[in-house]
């Protein structure tokens, strides 16, 4: 069975800039830059038919394009022990109504509602046991990161495969972003 979620691709020269940052933390597994993406919302393991219900229910999210601007770094954990380091999303109304739209959809599918509240972020690396003053001084330095703005015109149905060497994302279904 497949496991899918629903995401943001984002562009090479975006990916190439966030993978600049990989390093000086200890215990990080740094996500391979050509991986990095914005979750929308993960949907799990599903059967064949379901997947093709998926496929069918997202083909109906009507959203129009808008800019993304990536700002910041932060963690999640605690102080002590954190397990994920994270680039921050700026505030952004087309974003939000874009997740809104693809979690309506899979919740008339019949899954689910996502439990936990929509935080945009991209995660750059997942953490055992780092240092908590390697990864408050990693945040230190990189806390006035910023990108350029770039433009969204499409979300993605991936599949993902866990693997000994970490995930394996495989874009599914492309879904361009028209407006009504």
């Amino acid at each position: 069975m497949p496991r899918l979620f629903v995401a943001l691709p984002l562009p090479e020269d975006v990916r190439e800039r966030l993978g600049l940052l990989a390093g000086g933390v200890p215990g990080a597994r740094w996500v391979d830059p050509e991986n990095l993406h914005l979750t929308l919302r993960f949907i799990g393991e599903v059967d064949g038919g379901w997947a093709e219900d998926v496929i069918s229910a997202l083909a109906g999210v009507s959203a129009k394009p808008f800019e993304l601007s990536l700002a910041g770094v932060g963690h999640w954990g605690t102080k002590e022990r954190a397990n994920v380091i994270w680039a921050g999303v700026e505030k952004n109304p087309g974003l939000t109504h874009l997740q809104s739209k693809v979690e309506s959809a899979l919740v008339r599918l019949g899954l689910e509602p996502e439990g936990r509240k929509f935080s945009p972020h991209v995660t750059l690396a997942r953490l055992s046991g780092s240092p908590a003053a390697r990864v408050a001084k990693f945040i230190a330095d990189h806390n006035l990161f910023r990108l350029p703005p770039f433009q969204v015109t499409a979300f993605t149905l991936f599949s993902s495969f866990l693997s000994r060497g970490g995930a394996i994302y495989t874009p599914e279904v492309e879904y361009a972003l028209l407006g009504t």
